[in-house]
């Protein structure tokens, strides 16, 4: 039976499948995040308007470590497939903290260095200026950062390090009738 990686590949237009099937670590990434940060934005949002009113930055972090974690098992267990090792525990957390700071910083200079908070601009700009600054802004840096430093430091594979020998692949014959190309499987 197909995965459902492999069975939501078969609903692909043709032409897009081996660009995805070539980016597949960053295609999974990039969905994790999507949920990450779509889980973010509502733990933000519900903290920002209730327990943490006068804390934005707070409120970002908290629901930004939350979604962290969340993070840290769907990339480890799906989008890089990867052991849980303890080095890959202590650097996917270390990797995290620096990408926390890496989220806050557009906000704290749209709220603390630009002004834009009450009195100085109505609620309405000040909400617009930390959700852009914070939610989209900060996000997306941090985005980057992250999947540059987890794919370069966090969920390396050995054949992956410098000096490491390379890994046999194992691939296995497609399922009959099964039109998308196979999709080889990482070798921890």
């Amino acid at each position: 039976m197909p995965s459902p990686t492999q069975r939501a590949l078969a609903r692909v237009p043709d032409r897009l499948r081996p660009f995805l099937v070539r980016h597949r670590r960053l295609v999974k990434f990039l969905l994790v995040g999507s949920g990450c940060f779509v889980l973010t934005m509502v733990i933000n949002l519900e903290l920002k308007f209730t327990v943490l009113q006068h804390k934005p930055v707070v409120a970002l972090t908290v629901a930004t470590v939350i979604a962290t974690v969340v993070s840290y098992v769907l990339n480890r267990r799906w989008a890089f497939r990867s052991g849980g090792r303890q080095r890959e525990v202590l650097l996917f957390f270390l990797v995290s903290a620096v990408a926390i700071g890496v989220n806050d910083v557009p906000l704290v200079i749209s709220r603390y260095v630009l002004d834009l908070r009450e009195p100085f601009v109505s609620p309405f700009a000040q909400e617009a200026a930390d959700f852009l600054s914070g939610m989209v802004v900060g996000t997306f840096v941090a985005m980057l950062f992250r999947f540059w430093a987890m794919q370069r430091w966090v969920f390396t594979r050995l054949a992956d390090r410098p000096g490491a020998e390379p890994a046999l692949v194992r691939t296995t014959a497609p399922e009959p009738g099964y039109a998308a190309p196979e999709m080889p499987r990482d070798v921890p």
